[in-house]
């Protein structure tokens, strides 16, 4: 059986993008590990810390800031984060000062949200109704 055990969103800036994660959003960080100029960083949810983790990747591979670049021009969120209210993650988040590009918006079978996650993202959360 197949499973996911890492993902990844390639971050402008590893520093920066491990306080919004951690500070912001509310994961914690799970493995920080240097390699080369870079770390092998990652975060897992509070919630099941044995579970998938997210890199947090360095965009630096050339390929990386016009990619980001479109997605953030058309909208569109690079990943996905499940919330068990996303209004009142809106609220919370808000009052941390995070932006968001969109307001909560009701999609029928979900309801979301999407952040801007000061590292070259737009990320989306949602509530599954």
């Amino acid at each position: 059986m197949i499973r996911i055990n890492i993902t990844s969103v390639l971050v402008d800036d590893q520093a920066k993008a491990l306080d919004f994660y951690t500070e912001k959003l509310g994961f914690i960080k799970k493995n920080d590990v240097p390699v080369g100029d870079a770390r092998w960083l990652t975060v897992v949810s509070p919630e099941d810390p044995d579970g998938v983790e997210l890199l947090l990747e360095p965009s630096g591979h050339p390929a990386a800031g016009p990619f980001k670049e479109a997605l953030v021009a058309d909208g569109i969120p690079f990943t996905q984060f499940a919330v068990d209210d996303v209004h009142a993650e809106f609220e919370r988040l808000k009052e941390l000062g995070v932006e968001f590009t969109q307001e909560p918006t009701d999609f029928g079978p979900v309801i979301a949200a999407v952040v801007d996650d000061t590292c070259g993202n737009l990320i989306q959360l949602v509530t599954t109704k």
